[in-house]
C-alpha cells in the first residue's frame, strides 16, 4: 500500500535519465578494460563480454549486469571503476529535463530518497549534478560501498539497516526488473518499474494515490 510507503530508493543510471551513448561510452570503457586484462582486441573483448553476458543470463535465468559479467570474466570492479572516472566524461552526454527535478523536489517534501546504484560515487555525483537532481537524497548508496554489484540481497540488508526502515516501508523505482527491482518484491518492498522519463514521471501520481 502507497500509504506504508517512508523511503523511496532510486536506481540512476536508465532510471532517472535515459542516455544510449553514455550507456556506449561506458561499455566501450569496459571492453578496453577487457582487453588489457585478457590481452586481446577491443573487438574480441567486446565479443567475450556479450557471449559472457549471455552465459549468465542462460545459468540464471535472469537479465546479467555488467559488473558481474566482469567479475566472471576475472577482472576487478575497483580497477574498473577507476577506468570509468579516469576515461569517462558524461558532460558530454546529459543534459537537465525540469520536469524530473520538480517532481523529486515535490517528493522529497513527503519521503526520505535515496539512490541504490552499480555506478561509482564520482560518476554519480557528477550525473547528478548534470541533471539537476544533486542534493535531493539523504544518501547515495553506489558499488563502492561494498563492492556487491546488484542484484545482492546482502547488499540489499545492509541498506536497510543504514536508513533504519523495513522492506515494506520502502519503494524501489528501477528500469531492469531483474536487477532492480526483484530482490526488493522478494523483500517485501514495493517496486515501480520505468523505461523512459515519462514513465518515470508518472511516479508523482502513483504515489498521490490514498491521499499521501
Amino acid at each position: 500500500m502507497q500509504s506504508d510507503i517512508k523511503a523511496l530508493i532510486f536506481d540512476l543510471d536508465g532510471t532517472l535519465y535515459v542516455n544510449n551513448d553514455l550507456g556506449m561510452e561506458i561499455s566501450r570503457a569496459a571492453c578496453r578494460y577487457v582487453s588489457d586484462l585478457k590481452s586481446i582486441t577491443n573487438d574480441e573483448a567486446a565479443e567475450l563480454i556479450n557471449q559472457t553476458r549471455r552465459d549468465l543470463s542462460r545459468a540464471t535465468g535472469l537479465d546479467s549486469t555488467l559488473s558481474h559479467t566482469i567479475l566472471a570474466l576475472g577482472g576487478d570492479l575497483r580497477t574498473l571503476h577507476n577506468r570509468f572516472s579516469e576515461e569517462i566524461t558524461p558532460d558530454d552526454f546529459l543534459s537537465r529535463d525540469r520536469r524530473v527535478g520538480e517532481m523529486l523536489k515535490g517528493l522529497a517534501n513527503k519521503f526520505e530518497m535515496y539512490i541504490y546504484t552499480n555506478n561509482n560515487l564520482r560518476l554519480s555525483n557528477s550525473i547528478m549534478e548534470l541533471i539537476g537532481v544533486k542534493g535531493l537524497f539523504t544518501r547515495v548508496f553506489t558499488i563502492e560501498d561494498d563492492w556487491r554489484p546488484k542484484p545482492d540481497p546482502e547488499a540489499l540488508e545492509h541498506i536497510f539497516r543504514q536508513i533504519g526502515r523495513d522492506p515494506s516501508e520502502c519503494l524501489f523505482i528501477g528500469d531492469r526488473y531483474d536487477v532492480d527491482l526483484r530482490i526488493p518484491a522478494g523483500m517485501g518492498s514495493a517496486v515501480f518499474l520505468v523505461s523512459s522519463v515519462i514513465e518515470l514521471l508518472s511516479l508523482a501520481k502513483f504515489l498521490a494515490k490514498d491521499n499521501l
